[in-house]
């Protein structure tokens, strides 16, 4: 068993949900969450000009009032071994715009899952 955890961008939510349900992953999480990524971000003041001034960026300044956090949706799914690399390709083909902030996706062994209404274990609870 895998769990695969995607970062999308909040608007894929829908289109994500029906290309899964398309392959016939119909049980997920989403959940609001914000945080960005590698890429420097920069922030801008107005000087005593009145003209906007670039100020630096994350990586060097450290986080500062300039560091936004990003809104995104984490959206986690447990599959079977065998079906991680077409979801895995379902997210890509619908999340990819070809621009920073397309997100990121993991994949992680699952050691264990159990259904606690009927105490069913390992793949026949996911």
């Amino acid at each position: 068993m895998k769990e695969i955890i995607a970062i999308v961008r909040m608007n894929t939510v829908n289109e994500n949900k029906k290309n899964l349900a398309d392959i016939g992953i119909c049980s997920l999480h989403a959940m609001k969450v914000t945080g960005r990524g590698r890429a420097p971000v920069g922030y801008s003041i107005v000087n005593e000009h009145g003209v906007r001034e670039e100020i630096g960026n994350i990586i060097e300044e450290g986080l500062s009032a300039g560091a936004r956090l990003v809104p995104k949706r984490m959206l986690t799914i447990l599959v079977q071994d065998g079906q991680v690399e077409e979801v895995v390709d379902t997210l890509i083909r619908v999340n990819s715009q070809g621009s920073p902030g397309d997100g990121k996706i993991f994949v992680l062994p699952i050691e264990d899952a159990m259904r606690i209404r009927t105490g069913e274990r390992g793949e026949e609870a996911i």
